[in-house]
């Protein structure tokens, strides 16, 4: 009795640390954000208690609309592109005739730790539509493809995510390469014996015992996708128009732009329970297909 009190007192004083600061920086903010989206405030004056009209007139806005739309599809390209891509270049990690694995390890992590800033100053050279490397290349090659692809309503989004993927893929190979090295080798080892192709060991082994690590990776990418806002601030301030508005740009744009702190407060709501849904969704989809195994 007196060794399980003792427990859950150490319990008890190594995570009160940790629930003190998630209360502070996390839910109180939350609660304040949820309590201000009542209210019309421009941040100055007194505010006004308007009940829902903050989340109605959100509901009956296109560009609320449209920046969800963003949003999606860049959690979606993200998820796709980043998980698949990461698994990929861990099955070839993973494949002990590669040499300079150490230099390839590196190499593809090295993005995840420059700064936004220097990535998106790196991006809008290489996409300037005058001097950038895509539209040199192409010209070499004799294509005829010169774009402006900051500045095309079609492009635009598809432009800003490929430079989220490149900063981030490394982010999520780490996670799913460590995930794949804590495998125990015996399971590997046993699996070629039976004569199985290194196919085989990555597709029936080493991906379903990784079902974990990939929920934690799809999570990431889906919730970072729909909170997506360094990359469109820094490379299109939003545009061209619309095209690369998100919810948190629109967030962004409503309380510290035009000064309308209810509103903004209203949209970063929706965002919350945007990413706790697609949470509680990603965690059902695996939790089902972990019942069905």
């Amino acid at each position: 009795m007196n060794k399980m009190l003792g427990n859950k007192k150490a319990i008890c004083f190594f995570t009160l640390p940790t629930i003190i600061v998630f209360t502070v920086f996390v839910f109180y903010p939350i609660l304040q954000t949820a309590y201000r989206s009542f209210f019309e405030w421009d941040g100055l004056n007194t505010a006004v208690f308007t009940g829902l009209a903050n989340y109605k007139e959100l509901f009956a806005d296109d560009l609320f609309y449209e920046s969800l739309k963003n949003g999606l599809i860049f959690a979606v390209i993200l998820v796709t592109v980043q998980v698949g891509l990461a698994t990929l270049l861990t099955f070839a990690m993973m494949n002990h005739k590669i040499r300079g694995k150490r230099f390839f390890k590196t190499a593809f992590f090295i993005p995840v730790v420059l700064s936004v800033t220097v990535v998106c100053q790196l991006w809008s050279a290489i996409y300037n539509p005058e001097f950038g490397l895509i539209n040199n290349i192409f010209e070499a090659l004799g294509i005829s493809y010169r774009q402006d692809w900051l500045s095309n309503m079609n492009l635009a989004i598809f432009a800003v995510t490929f430079v989220n993927v490149w900063q981030y893929t490394g982010y999520q190979f780490a996670i799913i390469y460590a995930g794949a090295k804590a495998i125990p080798e015996d399971y590997l080892e046993a699996a070629k014996i039976d004569g199985a192709s290194d196919w085989k060991v990555n597709t029936r082994i080493i991906l379903p015992l990784l079902k974990d690590t990939y929920r934690m990776c799809v999570v990431f990418a889906i919730t970072g996708g729909l909170n997506a806002f360094a990359h469109m601030n820094l490379l299109t301030k939003g545009g061209p128009g619309t095209s690369t508005y998100t919810l948190t740009y629109m967030t962004f744009r409503n309380a510290f732009t035009i000064g309308e702190f209810g509103y903004g407060c209203a949209s970063a709501i929706i965002l919350v329970l945007q990413c706790l849904l697609a949470t509680v969704i990603i965690n059902k989809i695996f939790s089902s297909r972990e019942d069905n195994l």
